[in-house]
């Protein structure tokens, strides 16, 4: 079967490509022109390049496959709101919906974010990841809407995975594994209130190898494995990188104040803040979630995290992020 990723370049895409080819799957990548692709060198893959905004280029790469792997967006929280952001994750997400329609393929997956799914039984109502103002959450929730719309209304043979934190090594940025690497580095010195789930990039990457066959077509899966505090993630962190934890914990009033002036400061002097205000909010929350259906019907693994933290550490280590 002939599978296409868009954003293989990622922590998740380069796992993902290395699945899908031990699997013995037949890979193509939707690359964006003069990007890092480091990550997929010696890889046996067919490359297209193009723009996910240009509909055009895109559709000459999703002709060619049986299934649509879309993992491409942009996941910067600065600046907060973004007319860029949003294009990307939506209007990019539209084009490939009606790309996958428009030559009948077998199978869209489209990766979107823990962060952005509604639970409220309303469906007219604000999802709750919209009170932090953030246009990353924001466009991955239309975006999500999007897809599960165009599976009710158009017959889009689609389904959705929704990644938690994910951590693991070929985070070739780093991108979550800044988090690592700021403690290695012993540039944390507090811990807020809150915490949020965390998962092995490598069980991700293999629920959505598995849900090329399985899942239900219209269902949103959550890919996570283990509620943490921010307080026991870092002291996880700490024991694995060998220093001593962040003991103090910084109260959420304050955190949120300096978050407010790291924003406005942000805005002034257009600097990306070491915290921004959304950010801020997001530090003092519990982002908890369960990950049941996903374990069962797409038969998700879910590694220690104590093995996820200690392979990204490892990759750091081995590409002199360190330095």
């Amino acid at each position: 079967m002939r599978i296409l990723v868009t954003g293989a370049t990622g922590l998740l895409g380069s796992n993902l490509v290395r699945l899908l080819l031990s699997k013995n799957y037949q890979v193509s990548v939707f690359l964006q022109i003069g990007s890092f692709t480091g990550s997929l060198d010696g890889l046996n893959i067919k490359r297209y390049y193009g723009d996910i905004l240009n509909a055009e280029s895109l559709e000459n790469a999703v002709e060619q496959n049986d299934v649509v792997i879309h993992a491409a967006a942009i996941t910067e929280l600065w600046p907060s709101r973004s007319k860029f952001i949003r294009d990307v994750n939506i209007v990019g997400t539209k084009n490939v919906i009606d790309a996958v329609l428009k030559f009948n393929l077998k199978r869209m997956i489209y990766i979107g974010s823990a962060s952005s799914f509604n639970t409220t039984s309303n469906a007219d109502s604000k999802f709750p990841g919209a009170k932090y103002g953030l246009d990353y959450i924001d466009s991955k929730y239309e975006a999500l809407n999007l897809v599960l719309n165009a599976v009710r209304i158009n017959k889009l043979p689609a389904l959705a995975i929704l990644p938690t934190f994910m951590i693991g090594p070929f985070d070739y940025k780093p991108s979550s594994g800044k988090l690592i690497l700021a403690l290695a580095k012993k540039k944390i010195k507090y811990y807020t209130d809150g915490g949020k789930n965390f998962i092995h990039v490598r069980d991700v990457a293999t629920a959505i190898v598995n849900s090329i066959e399985m899942g239900r077509i219209g269902k949103y899966y959550i890919a996570g494995n283990e509620n943490l505090t921010y307080n026991r993630f870092f002291t996880k962190v700490s024991k694995i990188v060998r220093i001593h934890p962040p003991t103090k914990k910084i109260p959420s009033r304050l955190i949120l104040i300096i978050g407010y002036l790291g924003s406005l400061i942000g805005r002034i002097f257009n600097i990306n803040p070491v915290i921004s205000y959304p950010i801020a909010k997001i530090s003092c929350d519990y982002q908890y979630v369960s990950s049941d259906d996903t374990i069962k019907e797409l038969q998700m693994p879910q590694t220690n995290i104590d093995i996820a933290i200690y392979e990204s550490y490892e990759w750091i280590k081995k590409h002199n992020h360190l330095n």
